[in-house]
């Protein structure tokens, strides 16, 4: 598989010329300093610490794993992951976005995204360490008191911890309501945390000196269901030195990221404390979860660049046939295989939903910034909506998209594609959990639709649709941009029939709004993305003639190949829509026969 490199170019597009963040950044309380300047070297510094020392760790940990050591319930990464790890923290990495009491850099979160897609094209089991730390830090941070910020926060923000957060058990997954792990309070303020935790991402690794469990636990007199939850710090070591009562018990056996070590977690009367109030625990947690489905998000759309630099390079060197309409290289016995129209239709999808999926990181990332540190409380909650309406598109859409990209990698290499030894399969199981787990793709639709749709009676959406129709009036028949401004302001307006044609259905049936769920996701997905192409050709048409016009004219050529080629399944998802919950349920659970 040829060396990832990272794409730097489109960074700076999305960054300075699509969202244009030097026009915000700077103004914000605390970032007057994050300047281009400093943005162009933390990610050049990020490109060639991912492409020198994640990138060639890849393949390597996927074969090897992580080893597991039942006499000393330890793990041991693979072989030069711990070097890439202390050399990411002695750069300062894990500091980057953090507060500056605790040792941050105090840089924003604009910043922080781009590099993470870095190290999820490069190596995505290994970023998932430095990953849960910066969401167990967020936790802290968000609902710590300010001696637990004191105590975790400074050895999180340097690295020296890493972190995790302990969700899942064995019977129950996306329902916490039926968790069973139980905290017993002591005398001492502390409490004895008893349970069994599953599918713990980093839950156990020698690439730190300690580990910050953060565990979700039932109190002995808590209300059942998930309002009586509550969420516990514990950690693997003690103030005093000495070894908690929390191991690993083992490693899943699992079908990718085979290099980040995902734990059995047993907690036997583990000491921790309460963080946040009693019960209240699962809104705590999600301050993590928020970040870590961003951070799912991310992963499909590093795994998608990934497989798109890989399928795109093999194209141009396999021969294999002439073109369609005659020999492009009579010099060689067969032309490559990038003339082919069909090869053409991978890659072109892999580089739409990438470059969109950019976009919409850098302006989620860009809404996260003005939400913390906007001096304006009204626009501090639009961008707080926008973010919220947009986090399960980002999750759900991202990685199903990068799934379907890595994919794609893989039939271009065709037969080669399918062994090992190319590195694309890989890219594949690593994709496919990313659509699983911090909650299924259909719960991420269920969360869009029910609780960030009906719940507020579209108040978020038209918040955002707002953003598109404004788009669409400035540039209905626009000698360029009409060709987008047009359909797009249709597929709008019949988003907005649907969601009122669902939201009064699943009045009478409930039933109604989850068997349109993740039909609806997809639809504000590609109505996402097809604002964000209408957006990156009315940038590049303005740049033509500036100096750069084939980056320009390629971006403008991708975002007429999602409207002709890839929005049109918006057409297909209104209709199954619109089919209702009846095709769903009217099977009865015993003529599910075989």
């Amino acid at each position: 598989m040829p060396a990832y490199k990272a794409p730097l170019r489109d960074f700076d597009f999305v960054l300075n010329e699509l969202i244009k963040v030097q026009d915000i950044i700077p103004t914000l309380p605390g970032y007057e300093e994050a300047t281009q300047d400093i943005f162009s070297a933390y990610l050049e510094q990020a490109a060639q610490f991912c492409e020198s020392e994640l990138a060639p760790l890849n393949r390597q940990g996927d074969e090897e794993g992580c080893h597991y050591d039942s006499a000393t319930k330890s793990v041991t990464t693979p072989a030069g992951f711990k070097e890439a790890y202390k050399q990411y923290c002695e750069l300062g990495f894990p500091a980057l976005d953090c507060d500056p009491t605790y040792g941050g850099q105090g840089l924003p979160k604009s910043l922080g995204f781009p590099i993470m897609e870095m190290q999820c094209s490069a190596n995505v089991a290994w970023s998932m360490y430095p990953g849960l730390s910066h969401g167990a830090y967020s936790a802290i941070h968000a609902h710590g008191t300010d001696e637990q910020k004191a105590t975790y926060l400074p050895k999180l923000v340097d690295g020296s911890w890493t972190g995790t957060m302990c969700l899942t058990e064995p019977h129950c997954g996306t329902d916490l309501g039926l968790l069973k792990s139980k905290a017993e309070p002591q005398a001492d303020g502390s409490y004895l945390i008893s349970g069994t935790k599953i599918f713990i991402s980093a839950g156990e690794h020698d690439l730190s000196d300690n580990i910050i469990h953060l565990v979700l636990a039932r109190l002995p007199d808590a209300p059942k269901d998930v309002k009586g939850i509550s969420l516990f710090i514990v950690p693997k070591y003690l103030k005093d030195g000495s070894r908690n009562a929390v191991a690993c018990g083992s490693l899943e056996h699992k079908m990718g990221i085979k290099a980040n070590a995902t734990a059995v977690i047993n907690l036997d009367g583990a000491k921790g404390w309460l963080i946040g109030e009693a019960n209240k625990g699962l809104s705590c947690m999600f301050t993590m979860m928020n970040a870590a489905r961003l951070g799912c998000g991310m992963q499909g759309l590093g795994l998608g660049e990934a497989s798109f630099q890989g399928a795109l390079a093999y194209a141009r060197e396999r021969l294999q046939m002439r073109a369609l309409n005659g020999a492009q290289r009579p010099d060689k016995p067969a032309d490559p295989i990038i003339v082919h129209p069909d090869v053409r239709r991978m890659l072109l999808t892999q580089k739409a939903y990438t470059e969109a999926g950019r976009a919409l990181a850098g302006l989620l990332a860009l809404q996260l910034d003005i939400e913390d540190k906007h001096p304006d409380a009204s626009v501090r909650a639009d961008a707080a909506d926008l973010v919220a309406l947009l986090t399960p598109v980002a999750k759900a859409f991202m990685t199903d998209n990068g799934f379907a990209a890595a994919n794609h990698g893989v039939q271009v290499f065709g037969g080669h594609g399918y062994i090992r030894e190319w590195g694309m399969e890989q890219l594949v199981r690593d994709a496919r959990i990313s659509q699983i787990y911090e909650g299924t793709n259909g719960i991420q639709a269920i969360d869009l639709l029910g609780r960030k749709v009906l719940l507020d009676q579209g108040a978020k959406l038209r918040k955002f649709t707002k953003l598109i129709h404004k788009f669409c009036q400035q540039h209905e028949g626009h000698p360029h941009l009409g060709e987008f401004a047009n359909p797009l302001a249709k597929l709008m307006k019949e988003v907005g029939e649907l969601t009122m044609g669902v939201g009064m259905a699943s009045l009478q049936d409930k039933d109604e709004a989850g068997a349109a769920a993740s039909d609806y996701l997809r639809l504000i997905g590609h109505l996402t993305y097809a604002w964000l192409w209408a957006r990156m050709a009315e940038v590049s048409f303005a740049k033509l003639g500036q100096g750069d016009d084939a980056f320009y004219n390629a971006k403008i050529a991708t975002a007429r190949f999602y409207y002709a080629k890839l929005l049109p399944e918006a057409e297909a998802l209104k209709a199954s829509i619109k089919a209702g919950a009846k095709p769903l349920m009217a099977l009865d659970e015993e003529h599910f026969v075989f």
